[in-house]
């Protein structure tokens, strides 16, 4: 018997992340179960590095039937007991999957705070035969009670990380060798995804107003997507192409994040931000957007400030003004790391999955391995 742990993402975020953490637990823990990946993703890479269980499977968009028929056919083979669906796409292949074999205990996870589309599919992917939905908010949940889901039905756990790769950095000047930035240069980085829901150009329109009051401020933007050409030809129209410095898709974040002095998340929506977490565990104070579960990672004015969306003027002044307070900058960074450490540890995450899939087996008299 198994559990299936369902990705469709063909990227390399967040959700993926959580998702690989909770194999690994799964394995640590001795639980038989098949990580259901796209094939070469940055998901299906790592996770056949650390030797877990792969399957990969093709899913090429929610209405991919022959993929519902493979997958069903993998869980009647594996004896599958619980599905756990890590995305939309994930939901809707593996959703049709789980019924075709009868899978007794179906999860759901939800890591966004985009509302729920306003059409019948969109809400029975998340009621259909599913036990659970896992939101990494309150305000992922907020968002799905909004749409119609019955607050009984979700449970928040939190998203966490692997602090490991951030404590292993010893380089802290890595950036400002690479860039031959000034020793005064002040380092002010995002790492998001290139998409709009992320505020780029909000950060971009405070960037015009940072260079203006505060020209040694750089900021370093990670990350791609399909705003990039679109963002490049924004730094250029605000005449900031020698302030920002777009890096692109990095393996190293650790590193970069541990050559910074601030971290910054602009975003319009935002399920939880763990790269805020990323910062945090990196010591690095945080200007971020008051949306989502922003606010239940970042302690406003204990950790780092909090701006409202899509305002690129308080966005600019909270930079500027850590820039200008190195102590309050340091003091914010200190109380972080403690913080993340205290309530977000990939550990704790996959603990409280591993035990919502057992308290839900337990009522349904369903063993899940042995």
């Amino acid at each position: 018997m198994s559990l299936f742990q369902i990705d469709a993402g063909t990227e390399w975020r967040g959700g993926q992340r959580q998702a690989l953490f909770l194999a690994r637990e799964l394995k640590k823990n001795g639980f038989p179960f098949t990580f259901v990946v796209q094939p070469d993703s940055p998901l299906h890479k790592k996770a056949a590095e650390e030797g877990l269980p792969v399957l990969p499977l093709r899913m090429k968009s929610e209405m991919d039937v022959f993929a519902s028929l493979r997958l069903a056919g993998a869980m009647k083979r594996e004896g599958c007991r619980l599905a756990h669906f890590h995305d939309a796409h994930a939901v809707a292949v593996g959703g049709r999957a789980a019924r075709r074999a009868a899978v007794p205990i179906r999860i759901v996870s939800r890591r966004v705070d985009f509302p729920l589309k306003r059409n019948p599919f969109s809400r029975t992917k998340y009621t259909r035969d599913v036990d659970l939905i896992i939101a990494i908010s309150e305000g992922v949940k907020d968002v799905l009670v909004r749409g119609g889901i019955s607050p009984a039905a979700i449970e928040v756990i939190p998203s966490g990380i692997d602090f490991s790769p951030f404590d292993a950095v010893k380089d802290k000047d890595f950036l400002r060798q690479e860039f031959r930035f000034a020793p005064e240069d002040y380092l002010v980085g995002i790492v998001a995804a290139l998409e709009d829901h992320k505020g780029h150009r909000d950060l971009l329109e405070a960037a015009r107003l940072i260079k203006l009051r505060a020209p040694k401020i750089k900021i370093i933007v990670v990350g791609t997507g399909s705003l990039e050409v679109e963002l490049d030809q924004q730094a250029r129209q605000l005449s900031v192409e020698d302030l920002v410095f777009f890096l692109g898709f990095r393996e190293d974040v650790p590193r970069i994040l541990a050559s910074l002095d601030v971290f910054v998340l602009s975003s319009r929506l935002e399920g939880l931000g763990s790269s805020i977490m990323d910062a945090m565990a990196s010591r690095l104070p945080v200007v971020a957007t008051e949306v989502g579960g922003i606010p239940e990672v970042v302690v406003k004015n204990e950790t780092g400030l909090l701006v409202p969306p899509q305002d690129p003027v308080r966005l600019a002044d909270a930079i500027i003004r850590l820039c200008q307070d190195r102590p309050l900058a340091a003091r914010f960074g200190r109380r972080g790391y403690e913080v993340v450490h205290e309530r977000f540890s990939a550990e704790a995450m996959a603990r409280r999955v591993i035990a919502a899939y057992e308290r839900i087996a337990e009522r349904k008299g369903i063993r899940l391995y042995g």
